[in-house]
């Protein structure tokens, strides 16, 4: 499966969805969209909000399932914060707010 691209190739900007396709019957929807969110965080940090999810949002269970330490678990946790939090102040600064 390939990985969906969020950052562009050439100058390092976010990307955003120009178009999306039915597969089913092929209707086409075109304009330009921002990604959620959690789709802008590396797929390590996907992986990390999906195991957290999982885990009822528990850090003791992320310890047991990742075998890390409580404060690398909350450190890495901060940082995933930080980095939506970055991203949509960013997005207010480009004029993208969300209603």
């Amino acid at each position: 499966m390939k990985i969906l691209p969020v950052i562009c190739p050439a100058c390092n900007s976010q990307l955003r969805v120009k178009s999306l396709v039915c597969e089913q019957c092929e209707t086409e929807v075109q304009g330009l969209y921002e990604l959620p969110p959690l789709a802008g965080l590396c797929p390590d940090d996907q992986a990390f909000i999906l195991d957290f999810l999982k885990a009822s949002g528990s850090l003791k269970e992320m310890e047991k399932l990742l075998r890390l330490s409580y404060p690398t678990i909350r450190n890495r946790l901060d940082e995933i914060i930080e980095h939506i939090k970055f991203a949509e102040k960013a997005d207010k600064h480009n004029g993208n707010e969300k209603p």
